[in-house]
């Protein structure tokens, strides 16, 4: 007889993206309801704006990288002991 694997939420786990998963429609509901009442929070509608914001940014940064007004630069990567000073 094989051991069934126990799930540990501590862990990490992937799928892939044409799995499938199933749930009853009280699960359905809870997530729904719960993702409706996020958004509609004021503090959800400022993210929203946010992210509208960054779209205009990036679409700003995409041009003018293409135009070479902006250029890229090399950041060092500080190793872990500077990063615990």
């Amino acid at each position: 007889m094989s051991e069934k694997t126990a799930y540990d939420p501590n862990k990490n786990y992937s799928w892939q993206p044409e799995d499938v998963f199933e749930m009853n429609g009280k699960d359905f509901g809870l997530l729904l309801n719960t993702v409706r009442a996020i958004l509609g929070t004021e503090q959800a509608a400022h993210i929203r704006l946010a992210l509208q914001c960054n779209d205009v940014i990036e679409g700003i940064m995409h041009t003018a990288v293409e135009k070479g007004i902006v250029k890229e630069v090399n950041v060092p990567t500080p190793n872990a002991s500077e990063l615990l000073k």
